[in-house]
């Protein structure tokens, strides 16, 4: 029995990648120092691969992002130079960023409105790059298909035309390597009927170069199966984790003689233990289908950190999770074990943490939990009037700048080098300083910075029950950023109030509005490892219920305003549209019961970013929040097109300003977004804001940027009549 694997985290278990290109932007590295490093990053992926699989991809590794990388290939983009690359990234060229699929990494999205399909040409062969391992790797490249799926302006009329034109392309890029693995998880969304044709087409092409194709898809399963069977493909990997159509499909088709199935069985996209003997009957149940079969992970490992080694978690638990270098060895014992009809035995798993009393509380849930007790039009006169803030108010999406020095002392505390009180005296003193400076620079509602939250998940995960974090486990969300995500492992609940010493702190220091800060339940649980042995829906409820109470906690010290961020909510959904309905339903409800107990004087803000609304802007509305704070400074307002066609009549803050590039904002591009908003929006539901938290700039960039950002909200007073 063969193994193959593939997606292992390129971020290193030291964060080697994250700190090579970082020190290259902060110029302590040069880019011979850069590309020596990646390489060497690459050359541990190969070794480590190796140890426990038969084949791999070679060339996973990117300088920031695979769909960039391949709009580079194909020659919509030609940077020059590296710097050019980056622009692209981070500078004032960067390119619109959204979420991969329905997971936390994020991608850069080429644009190719302006961009003819005849322009396009093999610019740059990955595949001569990708250099063969002991012949034990196959040159990777993400697919056309799912290129152009994800790429802006290619659109339903101008799809065949692009596919011809890249099916050209990787035929001759595929053409020098014998073994070429391509990347195609768009396979696993609803495509229709014209699709299919093109992809057949296209992949009828590409197979004529001559090269053998290694064909992965994954996330879900595929609904044109039969048509991937007819394909010039020497192997193909499904998704037998997440994907149960692919498992009802082989049982009803015949798998091709002359094609590998890639059996993908341990999954790549959560933390719990492969059950290997469940794994190996179902290769005997797939062997009945196909003659030829390697055994795999289901999805790319990067969605997991890299090693348990390390953690100092509970014993019980630990015992229960794999990461990506243990899932590797779970590909290779159940590789062996069918191979040689032995079943490894398995320790017996510890317990689920059972909370009595959460189980009651969401056993007595009615309806009148999930609704606010009077409608928006009734609440929004109420808030106007208690809040009493300017036309085109400002504010902040929460956090402000994480510099060495708070790190540091987070690590500290932390580590208990210096005791809390200490710790909690340092914040303090951090929160009174940017209550300070957010009155010079006269905005309008305040925040108090989020000095002590390491991040918008894991900050929560420390303060609940039932949600442990790591030391280590560190997963790229995009580019360099980084984070750990936390593992719900049983019933969530909250001891003691989890933000609001500090908010409470921050509003002492002022007159003006300060706005409580949480994480919504929805992202709370896309940006964790969830729990399996009870429905989603439950663990979102839990976590709901959390929030609920710090909602009343803050209520009880006079805040007025909360901001409950949900980036997720989009993300999360399905990757097929006929299983929306039902994830909406318990994701609003979610929602719902955080914030239905608030008061109708109290006003309630949410924020999300970087997704693509348009398609859910209903669903969005049945969240009946007051305010809504959304990216749109990447795609210049053109989001607004969706609020225009919901009919929304809400309060809107369209992010002016991308804090993701280092760049300050002008004054003609936050006009840009707001112009174009204020076409559809009225002035008086308008706010100003950046379009997400500024914990990744620094202070030298975000204060001219504010400063900048209110003195446009004073033009703006000036010039509309609301």
């Amino acid at each position: 029995m063969k193994s193959y694997a593939y997606g292992f985290p390129r971020l290193g278990k030291g964060r080697e990648y994250k700190n090579s290109i970082e020190g290259f932007w902060n110029g302590s590295l040069s880019e011979q120092d850069l590309n020596a490093r990646l390489s060497e990053n690459q050359n541990t992926l190969y070794s480590t691969y190796s140890q426990y699989v038969d084949a791999f991809p070679s060339g996973e590794m990117t300088r920031y992002d695979h769909m960039l990388d391949t709009a580079v290939m194909v020659g919509a983009y030609r940077p020059v130079t590296l710097e050019e690359y980056y622009n692209y990234c981070r500078g004032s060229g960067a390119l619109e960023m959204t979420k991969w699929f329905n997971t936390n990494y994020h991608y850069l999205i080429p644009d190719l409105t302006g961009i003819s399909p005849g322009d396009l040409s093999l610019h740059w062969n990955r595949t001569l790059e990708a250099s063969a391992v002991s012949g034990k790797s196959f040159p990777y490249l993400l697919g056309p298909y799912t290129f152009l799926k994800l790429s802006r302006g290619v659109g339903r009329a101008r799809m065949p035309e692009f596919m011809e034109a890249l099916g050209a392309i990787y035929a001759e890029a595929v053409s020098a390597a014998p073994d070429v693995h391509i990347d195609e998880p768009a396979f696993a969304m609803d495509v229709n009927s014209d699709e299919i044709a093109l992809i057949r087409k296209t992949y009828e092409v590409i197979g004529s170069a001559g090269a053998r194709i290694h064909l992965f898809t994954y996330y879900e399963s595929v609904d044109f199966l039969k048509v991937l069977f007819d394909l010039p493909l020497a192997s193909l990997g499904l998704d037998f984790v997440h994907g149960e159509g692919n498992i009802n499909a082989l049982s009803e088709l015949s798998f091709p003689g002359d094609m590998r199935l890639i059996a993908g069985l341990v999954d790549g996209r959560n933390v719990w233990k492969n059950d290997i003997a469940r794994s190996i009957e179902m290769l005997r149940r797939l062997s009945r289908s196909a003659g030829s079969i390697s055994v795999s992970n289901a999805a790319p490992l990067y969605h997991v950190p890299v090693t348990i080694e390390g953690e100092p978690l509970e014993p019980g638990l630990l015992s229960r999770l794999s990461f990506a270098l243990e899932k590797l060895q779970e590909i290779k014992l159940i590789a062996e074990g069918h191979e040689k009809g032995i079943v490894p035995t398995m320790a017996p798993s510890a317990p689920v943490l059972s909370d009595q009393k959460v189980a009651a509380r969401i056993a007595g849930l009615g309806e009148q939990d999930f609704t606010r007790s009077s409608p928006y039009e009734k609440r929004t006169e109420l808030q106007r009037s208690a809040l009493n803030l300017p036309p085109f108010p400002t504010t902040t999406i929460g956090s402000f700048p994480q510099t060495a020095e708070v790190r540091k002392k987070r690590l500290d505390m932390k580590k208990g080098r210096i005791s809390s009180e200490e710790y909690n005296a340092f914040i303090d003193e951090k929160i009174a300083d940017l209550v300070s400076l957010q009155e010079e620079l006269d905005i309008d509602v305040l925040v108090h910075g989020e000095f002590e939250r390491s991040d918008m998940v894991e900050f929560f995960a420390e303060k609940l029950e039932g949600i442990a974090t790591t030391d280590h486990g560190w997963v790229l969300s995009y580019g360099t950023r980084v984070y750990r995500p936390p593992i719900v492992h049983g019933d969530v609940s909250r001891p003691s109030p989890m933000t609001l010493r500090e908010i409470a702190k921050a509003k002492s220091l002022t007159k003006k509005p300060v706005k409580g800060m949480l994480t919504g339940p929805v992202t709370i649980l896309a940006w964790s490892y969830v729990r399996e042995d009870v429905p989603v829906e439950v663990a979102a409820n839990q976590i709901a219920l959390c929030l609920r109470d710090e909602i009343a906690d803050y209520e009880k010290n006079g805040i007025g305003i909360v901001q409950v961020d949900e980036p997720a909510f989009r993300e999360k959904a399905p990757l097929k549209k006929r299983d929306w309905d039902a994830y909406f339903k318990w994701a609003v409800r979610a929602f719902r019961l955080a914030t239905g107990s608030a008061a109708d004087r109290t006003q309630v803000h949410t924020h999300m970013c970087y997704s693509r609304f348009g398609e859910i802007m209903d669903r969005i509305m049945e969240l009946d929040f007051d305010v809504i704070s959304i990216e749109a400074s990447r795609s210049r307002g053109d989001i607004v097109e969706s609020f225009e066609e919901a009919g929304f009549d809400r309060q809107i803050g369209l992010g002016c300003w991308d804090v993701h590039s280092p760049e300050v904002p002008t004054r003609e591009g936050m006009r840009e977004v707001a112009e174009r908003a204020l076409r559809v929006i009225p002035g008086k539901n308008f706010w100003i804001n950046p379009d997400c938290g500024l914990k990744t700039r620094g202070w030298k960039e975000s204060v001219p940027s504010l400063r900048a950002m209110v003195e446009f909200a004073r033009e703006l007073r000036k010039e509309k009549t609301i």
